[in-house]
């Protein structure tokens, strides 16, 4: 027996129900439209806080838990491993179990400019009309926080922060008196007394804004949404116009739909899978393939761990995601990224995987064994301190890309590798946070260039030219009309922040180009 959703009629049909699905699928609901959900993970429990697990190895246990279900063939730099890529599969998608960072960028992220030219040329749509976007975003997303200093944007609507803990306090006057600029990281958990900060794992209460809910939830409570889960969806059918149906599998079952419109927000893995997979005499290398660019311009972060000591060994086990600087991301000398507090402790156990790690690399692992003693004197000496991240931005490169293998054609075939410029630029980083952050008690725990799997984004690429992206200005595949995409994939730079808001305001712009679209 069928779903009931699958004999009614829908305005909008969403693949996905992450941040860019949930967005786009809670404007769309409550400007008026029918929207049906569809999410290939499980519904899961409202007051479950399950970690997204990434060990197991099995399809339906893994998409049980709300982890995303096939593992992936990654070659990075000329070797071939396979591992699961650090994404969710469920209502809310990743977002379930993100660290609900949503900072907007700046105006050079998006904008060339003569004093700060722009690797791609710029983005098709610009900072300015986007900037609405962001503050819709933001005040769905009840984003708490302070502005940046450095930055000369409008404000955004932020919430008051929770208060912060004696050690994060005292960390802030030690960046000040380092002559950085720091603030308080905007993020779409409430806080309060109660607060568990859910980061990492799914909040079992609503006091996280994520695409379940900000988006998914909203949307239902409308009573013009629907949200079928298990369903996955395996191809889409088009006439080279237009997709004309969509075949998906539901508890054994295969269905054939055929909504007027569809939003694709699988995110920048599955989005472009799915793309390539549908293959027919009409599209013979996938929809929107014409011209080879769908799933090319894979772009991650690449992460900078830091750990910071207060000076005072001030106490306090308060939430440890509050500040930010973004001292050297509005360097006009370089595109750095913005440098964020994780929500983790430094102390012993970080120590000591520094130490193991530098032994490691140096061809010592053998001395493995002096490294306890010695992290123990490092902890006992330093205190507890915090964990940050610095971001830089990667290029997109064509060859870094998501493949399909006509042999394994459910299969996700990833080809990522660090150029030459990349790494250079890595050096050049930790080269500018050691000088910066002089005068504080800092480690930097990264010995080797290291992915953020997380912040996966750019395989659909929107632009203007149909040669060097996958999509229109409008998040369109070139000459499909009634196709949108509104998850990570569209971006043709990965920006020097969390893509997290920048994916809800473009999933707004979506909604209301499909509203227009249909008036």
């Amino acid at each position: 027996m069928s779903h009931p959703a699958f004999d009614q009629d829908w305005d909008v049909v969403i693949i996905g129900t992450g941040i860019g699905g949930g967005t786009a699928g809670r404007a769309l609901a409550e400007a008026g439209l029918r929207v049906l959900f569809l999410e290939q993970g499980a519904e899961g429990f409202r007051r479950e806080e399950t970690p997204l697990d990434m060990s197991t190895p099995h399809r339906a246990a893994r998409l049980a838990r709300g982890a995303f279900p096939d593992p992936m063939r990654l070659t990075l730099n000329g070797r071939t491993e396979q591992r699961f890529p650090y994404a969710g599969s469920g209502v809310g998608g990743s977002s379930a179990y993100y660290a609900a960072a949503l900072e907007r960028p700046a105006p050079h992220d998006l904008d060339d400019g003569a004093t700060r030219p722009h690797p791609t040329g710029g983005w098709p749509v610009s900072f300015a009309v986007f900037e609405p976007y962001f503050s819709r975003a933001a005040t769905l997303y009840r984003l708490s926080g302070t502005d940046d200093p450095l930055s000369q944007a409008e404000r955004l609507p932020l919430r008051t922060p929770p208060e912060m803990s004696r050690g994060e306090a005292s960390l802030l006057a030690d960046l000040e008196r380092a002559g950085l600029h720091p603030y308080r990281l905007n993020t779409a958990i409430e806080g309060g007394p109660d607060c568990r900060f859910c980061i990492g794992h799914k909040c079992p209460r609503p006091c996280k804004m994520d695409g379940r809910s900000a988006g998914v939830e909203p949307a239902l409570a409308t009573g013009r949404a629907a949200c079928v889960t298990g369903a996955e969806v395996l191809h889409l059918e088009t006439d080279g116009a237009r997709i004309t149906a969509l075949t998906l599998r539901h508890e054994g079952q295969v269905h054939r739909l055929t909504p007027p419109r569809v939003v694709l927000a699988g995110g920048a893995f599955a989005s472009p899978r799915l793309l390539l997979a549908s293959r027919s005499e009409a599209a013979p290398t996938g929809i929107g393939n014409a011209r080879d660019q769908v799933g090319r311009h894979l772009m991650f972060h690449l992460n900078e761990m830091i750990a910071l000591w207060p000076r005072r060994h001030a106490s306090g086990d308060g939430p440890a995601r509050s500040l930010a600087f973004r001292d050297l991301y509005h360097d006009p000398e370089d595109r750095f990224g913005l440098v964020q507090s994780m929500g983790l402790r430094a102390d012993y156990g970080q120590i000591l995987q520094y130490l193991d790690q530098v032994l490691e690399r140096q061809g010592l692992g053998r001395f493995r064994r002096l490294t306890r003693p010695v992290a123990a004197l490092g902890a006992w000496a330093l205190g507890r301190g915090y964990i940050f991240v610095g971001l830089l931005e990667d290029p997109g490169l064509p060859e870094n890309r998501v493949r399909f293998d006509p042999k394994e054609p459910e299969a996700l075939v990833v080809d990522y590798t660090m150029s030459e410029a990349l790494l250079a630029r890595r050096k050049a980083f930790r080269r500018a946070l050691k000088k910066r952050l002089r005068g504080t008690r800092r480690l930097l725990l990264s010995p080797a260039p290291e992915l953020n799997y997380g912040h996966a984004c750019g395989t659909l690429r929107f632009g203007s030219d149909p040669a060097t992206s996958a999509l229109t200005p409008e998040c369109r595949p070139h000459g499909i009309d009634n196709l949108w995409v509104s998850d990570a994939s569209f971006m043709p730079s990965a920006m020097g922040v969390n893509p997290s808001l920048t994916i809800a305001a473009n999933a707004l712009r979506v909604a209301d180009l499909i509203l227009e679209d249909r008036r």
